[in-house]
């Protein structure tokens, strides 16, 4: 039984099948497309924050830290601040128009302005 250390397991149900093989997920890293070929939509939202509008872009397809190089420069351009996360970024205030052009100006070309 070698590789069938207790500590890779946690958080899996015990099963009774002597047969079974438990098969941890790799954690790879996504690769990131290209800035021409990413899809992201650019939408106001003010859901669950209190009334207070934010600027959300979704569709970004690629690794955490390019997610994160991306929103950190879009919240510098703007001047203000956000966050970085779960494939989106938050940018706080009205800046729909602003990112739009951001984008389009980083290679961004098919990226599209909602509602």
């Amino acid at each position: 039984m070698k590789n069938n250390d207790w500590k890779d397991r946690l958080n899996v149900v015990y099963s009774t099948d002597s047969s079974y093989n438990y098969e941890k997920e790799d954690d790879k890293e996504q690769t990131t497309q290209e800035p021409s070929k990413q899809n992201l939509r650019i939408q106001l939202d003010r859901k669950n924050r209190g009334g207070k509008v934010v600027t959300l872009i979704t569709g970004f397809i690629g690794a955490d830290n390019d997610l994160k190089e991306l929103g950190k420069l879009l919240k510098s351009k703007c001047g203000v601040g956000g966050t970085a996360k779960d494939h989106e970024i938050i940018v706080q205030g009205d800046f729909k128009q602003k990112i739009l052009e951001l984008l389009k100006k980083e290679g961004y070309t098919k990226t599209k302005a909602i509602g």
